[in-house]
């Protein structure tokens, strides 16, 4: 019993910095270590005592995986924005390279692709909806992490 309020204590903490870093992503186009850190730490107390969707060999994985992934779009892609325009801002930041890791924490390797896929097809479709240059990635890719833990723990 005493479990089981922890773990949804855990759960609404986690959900809590999601919307927290989603707005500051929209709002400011950063991601702040203020709440990514605590989102890092509560996949790694779930992970370890709750392991209902991956295991600790899995989120470590998944973590190696999805900050290896991001850091290489991410140089690629800067290096051919710096060939346009070598003042433009790098069009990947840090704090995206470290949410792929805490995704992989979260869902390990197949869950982060399968939220990887999610967050590009809503981010592409809202970035098409709304014409913007800009689109934000914290959001997308945590409502597709959301849809991915979902869809992990019921249909897979």
């Amino acid at each position: 019993m005493i479990f089981n309020i922890f773990y949804i204590l855990l759960l609404a903490c986690a959900f809590w910095c999601a919307i927290m870093i989603s707005r500051a992503d929209f709002r400011r186009r950063i991601i702040p270590d203020a709440y990514l850190f605590p989102l890092m730490i509560l996949g790694l107390v779930i992970v370890v005592f709750f392991p209902w969707v991956c295991d600790i060999r899995s989120a470590v994985i998944g973590a190696a995986f999805g900050y290896g992934l991001a850091a290489l779009v991410g140089a690629t892609f800067d290096k051919i924005q710096r060939n346009r325009d070598a003042s433009a801002p790098s069009p990947i930041g840090m704090g995206d390279i470290k949410l792929m890791a805490v995704g992989g924490i979260w869902l390990g390797a197949t869950g982060l692709s399968l939220a990887l896929v999610f967050a590009c097809v809503f981010g592409g479709m809202w970035g098409v909806i709304k014409k913007q240059k800009f689109i934000p990635f914290a959001p997308f890719f945590l409502l597709g992490g959301i849809l991915s833990l979902i869809i992990m723990r019921f249909l897979i």
